[in-house]
């Protein structure tokens, strides 16, 4: 008998063997195959995000820090922000190409003893992300704290015996471009200060400050709870109340007074009753038909200039 010829016996315990070797080959073949699919998903993946060492990497910007706090956007308002000594700020940020706006108002901080954090430049679709989108910032943020709270006591304390002075009250005029307008206008005309009731007062930061153009950081904001008792208390300090309202006299008649406060309601809803009540006179602008009324800012700016030129 050949070597060829000779066969084991088979038992059924081999072929329980043989079966478990086939299904444990067929289990480790399909753990290699799932491997290399999961390898080959993920290497796309990694290499998406790799980049050589030093150089720049879009996906970092999208991690860009955040801007945490009140800011501040726009040249002109950042560059007041930098040289008013009352405020604080945390965060300058600017884009490579409008970095240097910032330079000359820094070199004047920094001559006056002010500090200033040194501005971080950023590439500017990281940089876009950092406001809402549609935001005109100029490609400049200062991240800012609040200024000082004022009253109305506050502005006019330190006032000379015979100090002209303007101040503007607001009586809920709540819309950031109204009110930011109306700093402006405040401060273009040399006005002291600028009162609002401070449950109904926009924060003088972003679209308000980018609108003021730099006056939120100029002219001296006061808030008051209440606007009757802040009228009052002008009116100890020898200020005449004027109302600018429709029903009142024409401002062109009214005579001329060294210190006038100039009070403004919300559109549509006017001064409110006891507001109005609290005023010495009430004045209104010589509209004509078929536009009788102003809106609140264009109409702060004419009522000024009024008052500062009835002299």
């Amino acid at each position: 008998m050949s070597r060829n010829d000779f066969k084991k016996p088979f038992h059924h315990k081999d072929r329980d063997r043989n079966r478990e070797r086939d299904r444990d080959r067929g289990e480790r073949g399909r753990d290699r195959h799932d491997s290399k699919r999961d390898d080959r998903r993920e290497k796309p993946h990694a290499q998406q995000h790799k980049a050589p060492q030093g150089q720049y990497q879009p996906q970092q910007q999208a991690q860009a820090p955040k801007l945490s706090g009140p800011a501040l956007f726009g040249v002109h308002a950042v560059t007041q922000a930098i040289l008013n000594k009352d405020r604080r700020i945390i965060r300058l940020v600017a884009t490579e190409g409008t970095a240097e706006a910032l330079e000359k108002p820094l070199a004047e901080a920094r001559a006056a003893g002010i500090k200033r954090p040194q501005v971080e430049i950023m590439e500017k679709p990281a940089f876009d992300r950092l406001l809402p989108q549609g935001t005109v910032h100029q490609g400049i943020i200062a991240v800012v704290e609040h200024l000082p709270v004022r009253d109305a006591h506050d502005l006019v304390a330190n006032l000379g015996t015979d100090e002209r002075a303007c101040v503007v009250v607001l009586d809920q005029v709540t819309d950031p471009h109204n009110v930011g307008a109306i700093l402006r206008s405040a401060a273009a005309f040399g006005c002291t200060g600028v009162i609002m009731q401070d449950r109904h007062a926009p924060e003088l930061t972003g679209v308000l400050a980018k609108t003021a153009s730099g006056a939120a950081d100029v002219i001296p904001v006061a808030m008051e709870t209440n606007l009757s008792r802040a009228i009052e208390t002008l009116q100890e300090h020898g200020f005449f109340v004027i109302g600018l309202d429709e029903r009142g006299t024409p401002l062109s008649e009214l005579p001329h007074y060294d210190r006038v406060a100039l009070v403004l309601g919300a559109e549509g809803a006017g001064l409110r009753r006891l507001v109005a009540e609290h005023c010495d006179g009430l004045a209104s602008l010589p509209t004509q038909a078929p536009i009788y009324s102003l809106n609140v800012s264009n109409a702060a700016a004419v009522a000024l200039y009024a008052l500062i030129t009835s002299a």
